[in-house]
């Protein structure tokens, strides 16, 4: 069972920015990314922006140019900096982790507890 650390979630004043960050551990095997999904409420959970173990990086179009994702491959660590945030931005942030193709295509694999975004003034 995948184990997930992930922080940098908070309140912030539209235009702030956050970085939060998430570590996955007890993956079996070698797995395919790690990426970030969020929820606001009422609304279906979404891909926000996902990057491979190959350097692909997916960046949803609401976000592009305004929120950045990295990661290490060496110890499931991936962070994803949050610029230019605004209020349509507050959602709860996932961190994901798709252990096979299959599950970013689907949107699936294994999820972490979330962390709180608040955008407003």
């Amino acid at each position: 069972q995948v184990q997930f650390a992930e922080s940098g979630g908070g309140l912030v004043q539209p235009g702030g920015s956050l970085r939060p960050s998430c570590s996955a551990s007890g993956t079996d095997s070698g797995i395919f990314g790690m990426g970030w999904y969020r929820q606001a409420p009422g609304k279906e959970r979404e891909l926000v922006s996902f990057i491979t173990t190959s350097g692909t990086i997916i960046v949803e179009d609401d976000v592009k140019g305004r929120f950045t994702i990295s990661g290490e491959n060496s110890n499931n660590t991936v962070w994803m900096q949050m610029n230019s945030l605004k209020p349509e931005d507050t959602a709860v942030y996932y961190c994901n982790v798709a252990h096979r193709r299959t599950d970013y295509v689907f949107r699936r694999g294994s999820f972490g507890q979330g962390t709180q975004v608040t955008v407003s003034s």
